[in-house]
């Protein structure tokens, strides 16, 4: 091998390392900044998060802060939650289950309403988990088709199939180097595994006032921090023995005779900071229907990263060999506003509660930490693919005044980014509730959500080694306040 690695000119060596160097980033890893997470309140939880026109608790912060306006005593909070994502996959025509658990204390807050001659004014800071971050996916199939992940970083010039004795340089007459080729034609057994682990909060400063009678305006300061790692394991097989012991992957090399392995683990690893300012507003018309409205502005991302690719090949003969990489950048990304309009309606002990919300995806950016062209193309691949979008929130609260218990129910309905998806790929939360109030200064709340949806990814090309993936997960919160 050695006699052959010599070939390539540095000019060549930076050419095939570029592609590696920006695999690491693009429109779904934003995605996973820019897509709400669930929040951490039990009560909101229960009625579908629809929590604009309610927002009475510590949760305005991430709610609605306005709502902390109608508080008129100190709180403390907490919040404790468990979350459990399941994938069933199907890859050419081969079924898999997986599944991935977390559970996080979520929330820690204290509301602080300040004495006044008139109206109200209202402080409060904590901690929020804004969103975790967990998922799953794995596959296994045998790929009868002409394709393969080694062809394809081959095709990109890639050097880690060079170094992993995978492809080798072609050359035109003159001994010019034109491009990497490779005899490996598909036909290989594929597996691999992708797992998401992460959560995103932040440290919340918020504040309202009653700026006319019934009518309130806040505003809410969030410093984020969190982390994220991606990490997949990826692997082809020759199953049936295609290439034998007569096939040199690269030629006049007799180390690279009756190729049995190609495996790639990479891992990207997130560390997160950020900040974002959000506005609210809340009307109280009469005893019974409140109005309101919130308006968060674009969320700035910081992301430090850490990039480690590793490869491993393996021949006939006990033969194999080995590539590892490691990468650091550093980047920013700027996630997309959001609108939202709700409403609440009280009548025989019961709370009825919608919302809608505006996000438009494709405004979300990336912007320094990159060269200027690879920073437009991650830009209008943004733009290309993303779309703007709705989510709406119901939720219901019926009261039973005697026994201090208060019993939810509400739906989540969150519209897929992408332009052209089906309602298949539209995320939908079904959720249940209830409260107790253990005195007049203590009460508990337990949240349920049940989600499903639909998703597909691609590991190499466009369609050439799909899996599609059938998601359902389960939220459990627990949330503990104490007025005094």
């Amino acid at each position: 091998m050695k006699k052959l690695m010599n070939k390539k000119n540095i000019v060549t060596l930076f050419l095939v390392l570029f592609p590696l160097l920006i695999k690491a980033q693009n429109y779904n890893d934003a995605l996973i900044l820019s897509e709400p997470g669930l929040g951490a309140s039990a009560r909101a939880l229960g009625m579908g998060n629809s929590y604009t026109a309610l927002s009475e608790d510590f949760s305005a912060v991430f709610f609605n802060p306005a709502g902390l306006g109608l508080m008129k005593r100190l709180e403390l909070s907490t919040n404790i939650s468990f979350d459990q994502f399941n994938n069933d996959v199907d890859f050419i025509n081969s079924r898999s289950k997986s599944d991935i658990s977390n559970s996080s204390f979520s929330q820690i807050g204290f509301v602080f309403p300040i004495p006044t001659f008139r109206g109200s004014l209202v402080l409060a800071a904590g901690y929020n988990t804004q969103k975790e971050i967990n998922s799953i996916v794995a596959f296994k199939g045998f790929n009868n088709a002409t394709n393969s992940m080694i062809q394809d970083l081959t095709g990109l010039n890639e050097d880690l199939p060079y170094n992993l004795g995978l492809s080798y340089p072609v050359e035109d007459s003159d001994g010019n180097y034109l491009n990497d080729g490779t005899k490996i034609k598909g036909r290989l057994r594929q597996q691999g595994e992708i797992i998401n682990e992460g959560d995103i909060g932040s440290w919340a400063f918020a504040g309202a006032i009653e700026i006319a009678k019934k009518m309130f305006f806040g505003a809410a300061f969030n410093i984020y921090s969190g982390s994220y790692i991606k990490s997949r394991k990826y692997t082809e097989y020759d199953e049936i023995d295609y290439y034998g012991s007569n096939i040199y992957l690269v030629p006049d090399d007799p180390e690279t005779a009756d190729f049995q392995k190609f495996k790639l683990v990479d891992k990207v690893d997130w560390e997160l900071s950020g900040y974002d300012l959000k506005f609210g507003w809340l009307y109280q018309i009469n005893k019974r229907v409140r109005l309101a409205a919130t308006f968060k502005l674009p969320t700035t991302f910081t992301v430090k990263e850490k990039y480690l690719v590793d490869g491993f090949s393996e021949f006939g003969n006990d033969i194999s060999f080995k590539s590892e990489d490691e990468f650091d950048s550093e980047y920013d990304i700027k996630s997309p506003m959001e609108i939202s309009f709700g409403s609440a309606y009280n009548i025989f002990n019961t709370i009825i509660s919608g919302q809608v919300t505006y996000m438009d995806y494709s405004e979300i950016e990336f912007s320094d930490g990159f060269e200027k062209e690879e920073l437009s193309y991650k830009n209008e691949e943004i733009v290309e693919l993303l779309d703007n979008v709705l989510s709406y929130n119901v939720g219901i609260e019926y009261i039973l005044p005697k026994l201090n218990v208060r019993l939810r129910t509400g739906f989540i309905y969150m519209q897929s980014p992408f332009k052209g998806d089906n309602s298949n790929f539209d995320k939908k939360y079904f959720t249940l509730g209830f409260g107790v109030l253990t005195s007049r200064l203590v009460s508990l709340d337990v949240g349920y959500a049940f989600g499903w949806w639909k998703s597909f990814s691609d590991n190499y090309g466009n369609g050439q080694s799909r899996v599609y993936e059938d998601i359902t997960t389960n939220k459990i919160m627990l949330s503990l306040s104490y007025r005094f």
